[in-house]
């Protein structure tokens, strides 16, 4: 009995043994970008990479690593937490450059900061004479600090023209190193319009990519560093599956439609999502008073705050519509300009809140003045203020020409603000007639203003409005979403 009850034990041992799985290897994500929230933005593409790395990384499926400039403007309350590792000498052509790297870790995701005073120690991000040489010694970078690092991704993701040479160098100058072989590349099209297009003499002296290799970048006698990254990924996506269709039509594609449509196999549309932490009208800060889309009652109260704020007549059953947004003509401020004298005949207030081109900022800065009760023009980038406007005004307008994504039309909603927009991008892909919003098709201004005065009418109707209030706001716009989309993408270029 002795023996049998031991060899029993054994077998029972191992049986247990055998269930216990050792677990999953992360795959290891590297994000290459030139912003990320929460440490600097100029626009939705910070946003993109701070909330999507966080969503991707909550899964506990990957390794997710971020890189991008240590940038002067960079908050100081963030820059005195990050950590140095150290530093190394960067080639580009014929510099050697200093290439420092920092550290810090967020929400799970570890942040890399490229430090280099010469390039990066300026205001702002972007608009300097050398930006193809300063993003070019970025790229490089990149690819330099991982044997440092001893982090070589599964997938490097690129995003927009900045970080598109850190692509093209990886299946040029480092393709022949093992360690690299089996990176992939994912380039992810923020907005089309902003290329990195160069003169071709450039080529070598600046880029460091040499004859063998020019066919992959030269377009129409040019550089054209996203053609280059277009041509070398593996995959490459868009911020909407509209916008991805779009973008193979010469009316929205900036030039590049050839080489989209050449390349449309391996081409993908993600809708882009939100923090809806963030954006919450029951938690935000910002806002005169806290609701919830089971009792707005209290956005009355936000309404009635931003009126006074603004110097408007506090009407509670007249319609404030807003517009947060730049001030230049490809945002639909053409047809706004159009009719908006037309509109303002109605018992309406308007909200404009923004800064752009000289031309809009004087025509809204003017028609203020001629309708004061009825138009509050605010020319100014204002984070505070456009959370009260979200909250306290009643209508959303955003009429835009092309749209890659937008995210004003889904903050809207999630304070039940009911947007009005054009069916371009991601606002066709996010926003449905009378289920969350209104929308229009044609570019034209009456058609634009008869959508408007729509919504104007149905505002009247108050128990049909708090229902469109609600589904707006509660409208699932989270990155949730948008991360498992990524993911299967991911997945599929590893296979």
């Amino acid at each position: 009995m002795a023996k049998t009850t031991t060899k029993t034990t054994k077998v029972a041992t191992a049986k247990t043994e055998k269930k216990v799985e050792k677990p999953a290897v992360k795959k290891k994500i590297l994000f290459v970008a030139s912003e990320s929230t929460p440490f600097i933005a100029t626009g939705g593409l910070a946003e993109v990479i701070g909330s999507l790395s966080k969503a991707l990384a909550a899964t506990g499926r990957f390794d997710v690593r971020v890189v991008i400039p240590l940038f002067s403007d960079i908050k100081k309350e963030y820059r005195d937490q990050f950590t140095y590792l150290g530093n190394l000498y960067v080639h580009l052509a014929w510099r050697n450059q200093y290439c420092g790297i920092f550290t810090y870790v967020k929400d799970g995701v570890t942040f890399y900061f490229i430090d280099n005073e010469f390039y990066f120690k300026r205001p702002g991000c972007y608009g300097y004479y050398d930006d193809g040489e300063r993003f070019a010694f970025f790229s490089r970078s990149v690819l330099e600090i991982m044997p440092f690092l001893n982090f070589y991704p599964d997938v490097m993701h690129c995003h927009d023209w900045q970080a598109a040479l850190a692509a093209i160098y990886l299946k040029t100058n480092y393709c022949f190193r093992e360690e690299y072989q089996f990176i992939r590349a994912l380039f992810t099209i923020h907005n089309i319009e902003y290329q990195g297009q160069y003169s071709l003499d450039l080529l070598s002296d600046l880029f460091d990519i040499y004859g063998k290799y020019q066919y992959l970048v030269e377009y129409n006698n040019s550089i054209n560093l996203m053609k280059g990254a277009i041509e070398c990924c593996e995959r490459f996506s868009t911020v909407s599956p509209k916008y991805a269709e779009e973008i193979k039509d010469p009316y929205y594609a900036h030039g590049l439609d050839p080489i989209i449509r050449n390349n449309a196999f391996k081409l993908t549309g993600i809708l882009n999502g939100i923090d809806d932490v963030g954006y919450n009208c029951e938690l935000d800060k910002h806002l005169y008073a806290n609701y919830t889309p089971d009792d707005f009652s209290n956005k009355a109260v936000c309404k009635r705050e931003l009126q006074k704020l603004l110097g408007l007549p506090e009407k509670t059953d007249t319609p404030i519509i807003s517009m947060v947004s730049r001030l230049v003509s490809h945002k639909g401020l053409d047809l706004v300009t159009n009719v908006i004298e037309e509109i303002l005949q109605d018992d309406v207030q308007i909200v404009i809140l923004g800064t752009g081109d000289a031309h809009f900022e004087g025509f809204f800065t003017d028609l203020a003045k001629k309708y004061p009760d009825k138009l509050s023009a605010n020319i100014v980038f204002n984070g505070d203020l456009s959370r009260k406007i979200y909250s306290g005004s009643d209508i959303f307008l955003m009429p835009s020409k092309s749209e890659p994504c937008g995210l004003s039309q889904m903050i809207a909603c999630r304070y039940g603000t009911v947007p009005i927009v054009r069916e371009t991008g991601g606002l066709y892909d996010s926003i449905k007639p009378l289920v969350n919003g209104y929308t229009f098709s044609n570019y034209n201004a009456h058609d634009m203003m008869y959508v408007v005065r729509e919504a104007i009418a149905n505002y009247k109707n108050k128990e049909e409005w708090k229902k469109l209030m609600y589904r707006a706001a509660t409208t699932d716009f989270s990155w949730s979403h948008s991360a498992k989309d990524y993911e299967a993408l991911y997945l599929d270029m590893l296979k």
